[in-house]
């Protein structure tokens, strides 16, 4: 979520960050779709609609837009469009960036569902994406699981997925 990236000010490379290390993780076999979009709660609103009800996509992995700013509006838009909230998302990735930086209070990134989707709201520089996203993701082939959703399969070389031994 960037004004600046989606009018081709500058380059979205915090997005660019996320294909990338989901290409480092994942060894199932899968599909982007990407967009860049302005910090408009009702454009991001309807994105995350489209690419969850339209484009049947399990997981929605957003950045940018979570800060205080007046225009940081990603994690209301998120809100907004899922059933069900899941905070503990935000509060790992708010712990995590707690141990590099004082100002991840700040951070609001949260998580949660619509549908079988699961909408993962990260912040906007490639560093902290990476150090958020890589305490979040061992959960979340789990709850895709949980959803219905495909199972996915990582390289656990380099990201092991936790699903919990069956009884």
């Amino acid at each position: 979520m960037s004004d600046r990236a989606s009018q081709g000010i500058y380059e979205d490379t915090p997005g660019q960050a996320i294909v990338s290390l989901l290409t480092q993780y994942l060894r199932s076999a899968w599909q982007k779709e990407y967009a860049v979009v302005p910090d408009e709660q009702d454009v991001i609103e309807k994105t995350l609609k489209a690419m969850a009800d339209e484009r049947g996509c399990c997981l929605i992995i957003t950045c940018g837009g979570t800060g205080p700013a007046l225009r940081d509006v990603t994690p209301e838009a998120t809100e907004a469009v899922c059933y069900k909230m899941l905070p503990g998302f935000g509060e790992l990735m708010r712990a995590k960036s707690l141990t590099y930086v004082p100002t991840a209070i700040l951070s609001r990134q949260t998580a949660g569902i619509r549908n079988k989707t699961l909408i993962v709201n990260l912040p906007g520089k490639p560093k902290a994406i990476g150090q958020c996203l890589e305490v979040i993701f061992p959960a979340i082939p789990y709850c895709i699981d949980l959803l219905g959703g495909p199972f996915i399969e990582c390289n656990e070389e380099v990201m092991k997925p936790f699903r919990p031994k069956a009884d």
